[in-house]
């Protein structure tokens, strides 16, 4: 399959907590019949353009993109669909969105990670805060305590005080 260089196509499973087969370069199969569908991983400038034609921000403590520093905020090997659902956000709630976490190092490891490209943070403002409330189905208390709603997609968010949490299992009907 050719694609263009900014991309990068895996086969993930669907269902977390099933095993994944292969190993880095190698064709990636489900275990136990799970469906498999492709992930397109994007880097780091294709995200940055994606999100800028929608007039979302980022911002990092250490004002860099570095994927291998906690103090960055990295874009590379983003989920396609994760930025998407971050344009998804944008246009349906019609506020201002900043993101302050990315794929870099120092979030929670797991299947469905920053790191693995299907998380980002937002920093949190009152129209935000309002839209998610008002338009998700509140789902209970994540682990840490964290209250959760999910879209209508099935994607997650969580309330993490002083950010949003958002698991993006899809493109949120992009």
């Amino acid at each position: 399959m050719k694609m263009r260089s900014a991309l990068t196509a895996l086969a993930l499973t669907v269902a977390p907590g099933l095993a994944v087969l292969g190993g880095s370069g190698d064709a990636l199969a489900a275990q136990d019949g799970a469906q498999a569908v492709t992930v397109t991983k994007i880097s780091h400038a294709t995200a940055t353009s994606m999100f800028r034609q929608v007039g979302i921000t980022w911002s990092s403590s250490g004002n860099c993109s570095d994927r291998n520093n906690p103090t960055c905020t990295s874009f590379e090997q983003l989920n396609l669909a994760t930025a998407q659902g971050a344009q998804t956000l944008k246009r349906a709630s019609g506020c201002a969105l900043n993101i302050t976490g990315g794929t870099e190092a120092g979030h929670a490891a797991g299947t469905y990670s920053h790191w693995n490209g299907y998380k980002l943070d937002y920093g949190k403002n009152t129209c935000i805060t309002n839209y998610i409330k008002g338009s998700f189905t509140y789902i209970g208390l994540r682990g840490d305590g964290a209250p959760q709603y999910r879209s209508g997609s099935g994607n997650i968010y969580a309330d993490e005080g002083s950010h949003w949490d958002v698991l993006y299992y899809n493109c949120g009907g992009c």
